[in-house]
């Protein structure tokens, strides 16, 4: 599956660093596309709309109406049947930077698109005070 990159991003200037070292390491093409296009702004600044690490999300498949709560992590605490999913997947490289009503695109295996609005954001770190998980 591959992400589809559009549109204008949030990073959190934490998020950047982090998601940077880990491109070097083994990162999508998608990802590095997210992180040359995106704006970082300060942890702090953030707009509490914005879909940042960690962040719990709500989805709605545009076509399905099918909602989900998944929340976007690093590989290693990624647990899919949880609704835990990876940045470096893409569901969750197009979702991230993403702001709640926007919507997130991407492509299977096979080449068909998915779209899933971003119906709510149920819990950002940096909204609750927590600007270093």
């Amino acid at each position: 599956m591959h992400a589809i990159v559009h549109g204008e991003r949030t990073l959190t200037d934490l998020d950047f660093a982090r998601l940077t070292k880990l491109l070097s390491l083994h990162g999508p093409p998608a990802l590095a596309d997210l992180l040359a296009s995106a704006e970082v702004t300060k942890s702090r600044a953030v707009d509490i709309d914005v879909v940042t690490m960690y962040s719990r999300v709500e989805v709605v498949d545009v076509r399905t109406r099918r909602r989900q709560v998944l929340t976007i992590c690093y590989p290693g605490d990624a647990v899919p049947a949880a609704g835990c999913i990876s940045v470096l997947s893409p569901v969750g490289v197009s979702i991230l930077g993403l702001r709640a009503g926007d919507i997130a695109k991407w492509l299977t295996p096979t080449g068909e698109e998915c779209d899933s609005e971003i119906a709510a954001i149920q819990y950002q770190p940096e909204a609750a005070g927590d600007y270093s998980r």
